[in-house]
């Protein structure tokens, strides 16, 4: 085995972990240690963060040359979420946020004289109602911050994944070499 070999082997397991490591964050629903800001919108509440479709998931991705990795994601919204920051409320949004809050208020239950259910579906949705009409009522050209919470990027536990991967193949391949130079003899 020689240098370009093991640094490829390295690479290979480096690409392998992080890319395990980096899914686990959706679950943990932090970056390694670093929990992210729980949502204050009501629409679903108690459900796992930047999991309602599984794409930001599934989007990341990896390539790599012979001594790189690069990890990314096309996802439209990856970057503002990885890094956090403002959107800007269009008109489009506005429009989406009233067919949102339309279709959360033609959900309630109703009696038979039509009146609404007092049960906790119908107070759940009143909730989610109300802050789709907020959202929906928000000026055009005004911001709304979305939190940092990354989930792709350096950190110390990406390190110490990075030096446990190194040290393992660098000590299996001088181990090899030590017994082929012995067996040789």
């Amino acid at each position: 085995m020689n240098l370009d070999d093991i640094v490829k082997n390295i690479l290979n397991d480096i690409r392998i972990d992080l890319s395990d490591e980096f899914d686990q964050n959706f679950e943990r629903q932090a970056f390694f240690t670093q929990a992210w800001q729980r949502r204050r919108s009501p629409t679903r509440p108690g459900g796992h963060i930047l999991l309602e479709t599984g794409q930001l998931r599934r989007s990341i991705q990896s390539r790599s040359t012979d001594s790189s990795i690069t990890f990314y994601s096309d996802h439209p919204a990856a970057a503002i979420h990885n890094e956090g920051g403002e959107i800007v409320v269009t008109e489009r949004m506005k429009r989406f946020f009233w067919h949102k809050y339309y279709a959360a208020t033609g959900a309630f239950g109703r009696k038979k004289n039509g009146a609404k259910r007092n049960d906790k579906r119908n107070v759940q949705l009143t909730t989610e109602s109300e802050f789709w009409k907020f959202m929906a009522l928000k000026k055009a050209g005004t911001t709304i911050r979305i939190p940092r919470r990354q989930f792709l990027g350096t950190s110390p536990e990406v390190e110490q994944i990075v030096r446990t991967i190194i040290e393992e193949n660098l000590s299996e391949y001088l181990g090899q070499t030590i017994v082929d130079d012995i067996t040789k003899k």
